[in-house]
């Protein structure tokens, strides 16, 4: 079983060795697990550093943001035959030690999509008030759109198996793609699962949601949603965007 774990990395120095070192750790039975670290135009000295380690780097020319940078990566496991493609922030909020928790439900072929989720048991770093009322309010805006409850509509810390990787192969949402995501996924019948993942405060770097963008990004995700929701809806198959 190959594993590719894609780590989007925008000026995150402070933050990539513990990252590295925490995912070549990892020890799964039968499986083979590669970090691929996508470079998406840091201005430190993130890619000197991910060089040094001779972990696997995507460099990209210009900066994609999250959603070019994560699909990126996706491009590059479906290329190379991984079964299992993992989106794992490069902050060092998710743990990597919780990787094997996360393919559970893919090897044992009880899900496509497994999203780790910080409030299924409420434990762990809970994200700010102001953003858990946004990441609340995706929730009832995609139940209210696909009947399904995601608690954690905003997680990077996600696992795809290789039917889901050609869909995001093919479309994935730019700037903030998590809540739009879970549409794509839902509205292309692949079985979205949550388990419960115990996160952490960011290591170093700056949040790409920073409070005076919390209004836009609530306008334009909200938007994109309802956009791709009607789109899928009328053309009764995967997004050709």
């Amino acid at each position: 079983m190959k594993i590719a774990v894609i780590i989007p990395c925008y000026n995150e120095e402070d933050c990539v060795a513990d990252v590295f070192s925490e995912i070549t750790s990892i020890k799964i039975p039968n499986c083979q697990i590669e970090p691929v670290f996508i470079n998406d135009c840091s201005k430190d000295n993130t890619l000197t550093l991910l060089k040094s380690y001779n972990a696997k780097v995507l460099d990209l020319s210009v900066n994609l943001g999250i959603g070019g940078a994560v699909q990126t990566g996706f491009k590059y496991a479906l290329s190379n035959n991984f079964d299992i493609a993992i989106q794992l922030d490069g902050d060092g909020q998710h743990p990597s030690d919780q990787i094997v928790n996360l393919i559970a439900p893919i090897m044992a072929n009880e899900a496509d999509v497994v999203i780790g989720s910080r409030f299924l048991e409420k434990e762990g770093f809970q994200s700010t008030f102001a953003r858990r009322l946004g990441i609340n309010y995706f929730k009832f805006l995609n139940k209210f759109l696909i009947k399904k409850t995601i608690t954690d509509n905003t997680s990077g810390f996600r696992a795809i198996n290789n039917k889901a990787l050609k869909e995001v192969c093919n479309y994935y949402p730019d700037e903030y793609p998590e809540p739009e995501a879970i549409i794509l996924f839902s509205l292309n019948n692949l079985r979205i699962k949550e388990i419960p993942v115990v996160m952490r405060e960011r290591i170093g770097g700056q949040s790409s949601i920073s409070s005076f963008k919390s209004i836009y990004y609530m306008v334009k995700v909200s938007l994109a949603i309802i956009f791709i929701y009607l789109r899928l809806k009328l053309n009764g198959k995967r997004s050709t965007l």
